[in-house]
């Protein structure tokens, strides 16, 4: 699988050069998906930019989403006439946008898209993330059908972690590169 074809989904804020996803990024030459605000996102404008990213691939592509990312994947498949073009995706510290203080910060990306994912995923979760009960995060992988990977203690999964290239999410991301 070309590396260009593996999508780096970022969430609220992008992530920083110490965050995993950009030191994925700079070592591997996988994409990263742009948005237009990453301060104030709104999820049709995101779907519309990862559309365009899958459309862009030339072969099946692997997404590799965080926290505000992961909840994107959910909506974009549900509502995408693409997904087909997606061979599977890495969900990683999903974000709870129906907490009370983030809703009225982001309004249009609740409630959160609970339908199956119509292609192969794994949702690495810690059960002490600040952003997503680990409780929520095992409904959801259940909801998505997805392989939940219980992170232990590990916060937001994110450059505070101290997680640095991630080698153990590498390896989850190889076992999607290699799906048929």
């Amino acid at each position: 699988m070309k590396p260009e074809n593996v999508l780096i989904l970022p969430g609220w804020h992008n992530s920083g050069p110490s965050h995993w996803q950009s030191r994925w990024e700079q070592a591997f030459g996988f994409t990263r998906v742009q948005q237009h605000d990453w301060e104030r996102p709104l999820r049709g404008d995101w779907q519309i930019q990862l559309e365009e990213a899958v459309l862009n691939c030339d072969e099946p592509a692997v997404l590799v989403a965080h926290s505000l990312g992961v909840i994107l994947v959910a909506a974009w498949a549900a509502c995408s006439k693409n997904v087909d073009r997606v061979k599977g995706a890495l969900l990683v510290a999903p974000g709870d946008v129906a907490r009370a203080q983030t809703r009225t910060l982001l309004p249009s990306w609740w409630p959160i898209e609970r339908k199956p994912l119509p292609f192969d995923s794994i949702l690495v979760a810690s059960r002490n993330d600040p952003r997503c009960r680990f409780d929520l995060s095992e409904t959801l992988a259940k909801d998505w059908r997805s392989e939940l990977i219980d992170l232990g203690s590990a916060g937001h999964i994110n450059a505070e972690s101290g997680l640095g290239d991630w080698p153990r999410g590498q390896v989850l991301l190889q076992g999607l590169m290699q799906l048929n």
